[in-house]
This record gives C-alpha cells, structure tokens and sequence, in this order.
C-alpha cells in the first residue's frame, strides 16, 4: 500500500471507531440525568435503578473513548504534519476548548461514580449536568473544526504564508451552524434508539418489568424528539453545500450533468467515465424541487469540476442514501411506536414487528452517523482543507504508515473486544433491585468487636 492510501486508512479506522465513543459521550450524560432527576422527583426507584446502572456502562464507554482519541490526536500529527502545522496556526482554539470540556467531564464523571451515598442526592444529581453540558461542548468545538476544514476561514493566505489570524472568525465559519446542528442532534437521536433497542430486547424476552418499560420509554422518548428535528436540519446543510462544495453536493445527488430539472436520484451507481447513473430509481424533476423548490431550477453536475478535483460519487452517493434511509426509518418507527402506545392507553404495543424494528433501530442509528461522517470526509476529497490543501499534500511521506496502521488496527480490534464483553458482563449482570429507602442507606464502617472486660477497663 501508498503511504497515502495507509495514512487515509488508518484514520478513517481510528475516527470511525473514536466517533462511536463521542457520540454516546454526548447522549449517555443527558440520559443519565433525566433518569435521576426523575427518580428523584417520584422517589421511584427504578429510575434510580436505570441511572445507576447507565453510570456504569458510561464509565466504560468514557474509559475506553478516552484511549481511542489519545490515538487519534497523536495521529494527527503523526500522519498529517503538514496539515497540523497549519490548523493548528488558525483553528488550534476549538482543539485546546475540547480538551478542556473534556477535562471537566472527567472530573465531574469522578464526583459523580464516587458520589452516590456520598454527596446528598439533589448535589449528586447537580454533577451530571456538568456531564452533559462538556460532552455537548465537546462535540460542538470539535464540529466547528471539521466545519472549518470544509469552509475555511478567519485568515489570510499570501504566497503560502499565513496571516491575519482571527480564531473566533474560525471557529464561526459558515458551515458551523450547520454541521454543528446536525451532528449534535445525531448523537440524540443514535444514543436514544440504542437505549431503547436494548430494553426492547429485553421485552421481547419476556423481561416485561416496569424497568424495561421505562429504559424503553426514555430512550425512545429522547430519539423521538431529535429525530424529526435531525431531518429537517438535513434540509439547510445540503442547500449550504450546493454553493459551499458543488463537487460534494453534486456527488450526493449523483449529478453527472448539469442542466435544468434535474431528477431524484435514489440508489443507482454513478459512473463518472461514461457520465450514466445505472441502478437508480428516478424521480423526474426531483432534485430541482427539493433544491430550488422550481422543477425546472438550474443545477450544477460533476461535469463542470475539474476531474483532478471530483470525488468518488459511487462512495459518496450510495452513503448518503444509507444515511437517509436509516434516518428515515428511525422517524417511521417513532411515530409508529407512539401511534401505537397512546392508542393502548399508554402500555407498551404488543406488536413482536413493531418491537424488532425498534431493535433494528439501535445499530440503524450509528449506522447514519457513520455514513454522514463518510458523506463529509469523502465529499471533500482530494481537499482536505477545502480549496487550499490536498490530502496527497498533507500526509505523511514515511514508509512506516503500513506497519502502523496494522498495530492500531490490531489495538482497535483489542479495544472493541474489551469494550463489548465489559458491556455483555454489565447488561448479564444488572443491579438488583431495590426500595427506594434502600438507595440512601449508608453503610457504617465495620467496627472491632471489645470484650466486655476490656470496655470497662477503657471506661475505668
């Protein structure tokens, strides 16, 4: 293999990994809280149940994801030297601002494992917001990042040199608030169905505990608030990148040609030699209406892109149709969930279908975050700073790349593994249950048994 190929492939390997991690960081807390806010509000002790056992499980994720992004910032540097030295001249800020959100998620996740029995419950329950909050900031500095490599700004380039720096411009690039948006509501929305995945298992099973049914309904209840919110938002960021990235947008939509009244295409393989989509369900005059709401609106195709600056839309098309296909199908399964449920009186429907697609839902979810991360990095090729740097410019020429991407493949294969047998000992081996008095029972410290004898003579 290139050392180019080695370097793309290895971090393609590491960040799909690492995003799992971040986005059950940024939705996990925000359940967490829920739970013991609730429990706390009705003195019910299976919230309190769910809450304790979520934290364990979180432990595990954040312990793990912390290993892995160690990984990927040093491969930062390690495979893109170039493309670190200049980032870090201008958007080093949201870096330096994530690691800090991180730092203080670390110390309240410590105040808040240690804390139960310990701090009263209303301050016990205080420590997950800081939780929350850091893994949404986390996310949203770290987004601004990524925004900024697809929309650069904040500085002036003169012959190759950089100046004018302006950090706070960078940071607020025109892709932030879109990029941001979406992906932050894709934490929501892929958190939320796997959770609810899981207690749908379980009923399934047969396991049909008020415990269930609320781990079901939480879960649920978060996804189903993001998930239509997600898709809209889907709306703004593709008009966006119609003008920002032609070349992603174009990809996306399987757009060969320009022209007027383009149609919807829905699958299909673009083939960028012969200028046909093959395989495609196509709607005529689609693409024109959802874009420009005009069915004869004017769009521009791969055809007026330099090919040395044409991504692969073979890769960059059929991943972003899985990505709203697994959006969609999550929407479908809320609303029929809901539908359902309130119609019953509010139990949960005894419908096997309906319960195993909300099962298909846990890994759909990840699935879309996925293939949106895909749409984004692949969508940008060659550029890995959008306009100014190629990434053939900004790896690595070493010849080692291939010996290190197979030891970090074979530490994400060790890492993975860990991370699901901990997580399969954890759901095999759940919290018993309790009152809701016996959660706020403090153990006294064992004492030394005293002879009657030696009790007086210490009294005498």
């Amino acid at each position: 293999m290139s050392h180019l190929f080695s370097a793309r492939a290895q971090m393609g390997t590491s960040l799909a990994f690492h995003i799992i991690f971040s986005v059950l960081g940024v939705g996990l807390p925000v359940l967490l809280c829920v739970a013991e806010g609730l429990a706390l509000r009705y003195k019910d002790p299976h919230w309190m149940r769910l809450a304790r056992q979520w934290s364990k499980a979180f432990a595990i994720v954040f312990a793990i994801g912390a290993v892995s992004g160690v990984i990927v910032e040093f491969e930062i540097a390690l495979l893109w030297p170039s493309f670190a030295r200049f980032i870090g001249g201008v958007a080093g800020l949201p870096f330096a601002m994530e690691g800090f959100a991180f730092f203080l998620e670390g110390i309240f996740l410590g105040l808040y494992l240690y804390g139960w029995n310990r701090l009263s419950p209303r301050a016990h329950w205080l420590c997950s917001f800081p939780l929350w909050i850091s893994g949404g900031a986390s996310a949203w500095f770290i987004m601004t990042a990524n925004s900024w490599m697809n929309s650069p700004a904040g500085f002036t380039l003169k012959n190759g040199v950089i100046t004018n720096v302006r950090p706070f411009a960078a940071i607020a690039n025109p892709a932030t608030p879109y990029e941001t948006t979406h992906m932050i509501l894709g934490c929501y929305v892929a958190v939320g169905f796997a959770v609810a995945a899981v207690y749908a298992f379980a009923w399934l099973r047969g396991q049909r505990t008020a415990y269930n049914r609320k781990g079901l309904l939480l879960g649920l209840a978060m996804a189903s608030i993001a998930i239509p919110l997600q898709v809209v938002s889907g709306d703004p960021n593709a008009r966006f990148l119609e003008t920002s990235q032609p070349a992603k947008y174009a990809a996306m939509e399987g757009l060969l040609h320009s022209g007027r009244g383009q149609p919807l295409y829905i699958l299909g393989i673009p083939d960028q030699k012969t200028g046909q989509v093959y395989l495609a369900i196509q709607i005529p005059h689609g693409e024109s209406l959802l874009a420009h709401f005009n069915l004869n609106s004017y769009s521009k195709g791969l055809d007026q892109i330099p090919k040395a600056d044409q991504p692969n839309a073979i890769v960059v098309h059929l991943t972003f149709d899985l990505m709203v296909f697994c959006g969609f199908f999550l929407l479908l399964a809320a609303l029929l969930f809901w539908w359902f449920f309130l119609r019953g009186n509010r139990t949960l429907p005894d419908k096997r279908w309906l319960l195993w697609g909300l099962v298909a839902c846990g890994p759909l979810g990840f699935l879309a975050i996925e293939s949106g991360w895909m749409v984004t990095e692949e969508g940008r090729q060659p550029w890995v700073i959008y306009g100014i740097m190629r990434v053939s410019d900004a790896a690595t020429p070493s010849p080692w790349v291939n010996v290190s991407f197979a030891i970090f493949s074979l530490v994400y294969v060790v890492l993975g593994a860990t991370l699901v047998l901990l997580l399969l000992r954890l759901a095999r081996n759940p919290l018993p249950e309790r009152t809701w008095e016996e959660y706020f029972v403090t153990t006294p410290a064992p004492q030394a048994a005293i002879s009657p004898d030696k009790m007086q003579e210490a009294t005498e």
